[in-house]
């Protein structure tokens, strides 16, 4: 190796060393190189790109009070809430449900539409949706099929085709669901085996804000971080929620969340009354450790 060569590795190999060094509660989880999936040289850089991506597809969190006059937020919560018992019907990946929530919006963001075309809408952009998350996505028949045959094929392509050339065909954005396997994975960095029960956790608090219009004015990385805080305040009171290697990969200090995390938390204990249970009996199942069942206790202004 020459002078030059080896000077510059000395230089990177201080810089990574005074990195790590100057935490020593931070734990690098891009370390590993050894598994591809984890695409630990670009990780960074991607997420970083996500982050810049979220603003820029962001649905408008007013569309119901400036574009709608004929639907309102019960309804828009009652597809979704629909939408989440299809998704389970057909056995469909969690992506393809947060992608199609999050194309509902961005669609009603900028096009009016009637309350008997909501519906169609909903199964058309879970179409679109499972055509590019899913293995094999179900057919337009099936879609037509779970809707008790009141759209019929013609009806779901032509929306299709409306919605995809009002999307120009650009229709990936990040969601919540982006940035919360990455999360969870700078939670449980420093944890000796994976916690399933913060990820089902985690998932169920960030799936709950789904059927919720009113977080609509959070990002999609905010939900995330804030969906780990509050899943480990739930699951263990004696540590603080919060790690220096969770503020270093969501770029969020606790403050941060604080308004998010509270209204997160009035969500998750708000068990009574409501209607739209679809997500709450999903995860009250054992195979996700029935987290349903769980409830936080008070959030301590200290926590921020």
């Amino acid at each position: 190796m020459s002078r030059v060569a080896q000077t510059y590795a000395e230089k990177c190999s201080v810089s990574e060393n005074w990195k790590a060094s100057s935490d020593p509660e931070f734990i690098d989880i891009d370390s590993d190189h050894k598994e591809p999936q984890l695409c630990s040289l670009y990780a960074a850089d991607i997420y970083s790109n996500l982050r810049v991506a979220e603003l820029a597809r962001r649905s408008l969190p007013t569309f119901m009070e400036t574009v709608q006059q004929d639907i309102t937020q019960i309804m828009r919560g009652i597809l979704v809430d629909w939408l989440v018992e299809v998704s389970e019907e057909y056995k469909l990946v969690p992506d393809t449900l947060y992608l199609t929530v999050h194309l509902i919006d961005w669609f009603l963001s900028q096009n009016y539409i009637d309350r008997h075309r909501l519906q169609l809408l909903g199964i058309t952009c879970m179409l679109i949706a499972s055509k590019y998350e899913e293995i094999c996505s179900p057919h337009v028949e099936e879609f037509c099929f779970i809707t008790d045959n009141t759209y019929t094929s013609m009806e779901v392509l032509k929306m299709e085709t409306q919605v995809l050339n009002f999307f120009g065909f650009q229709i990936i954005a990040p969601t919540a669901k982006t940035f919360l396997r990455r999360f969870l994975r700078a939670a449980q960095a420093s944890y000796r085996n994976p916690s399933y029960e913060l990820k089902y956790l985690a998932d169920y608090l960030a799936e709950l804000t789904l059927v919720d219009y009113s977080f609509l004015k959070f990002l999609p990385s905010v939900i995330a971080a804030s969906s780990v805080f509050l899943a480990r305040w739930t699951l263990d009171r004696t540590n603080h929620p919060w790690s220096p290697t969770l503020e270093h990969y969501t770029s969020y200090k606790a403050s941060d969340l604080k308004t998010t995390v509270l209204a997160l938390q009035g969500l998750q204990l708000n068990t009574s009354g409501c209607p739209l249970n679809a997500i709450r009996m999903k995860y009250r199942q054992p195979k996700f450790k029935s987290v349903a069942a769980l409830s936080s206790p008070k959030l301590l202004e200290t926590l921020f």
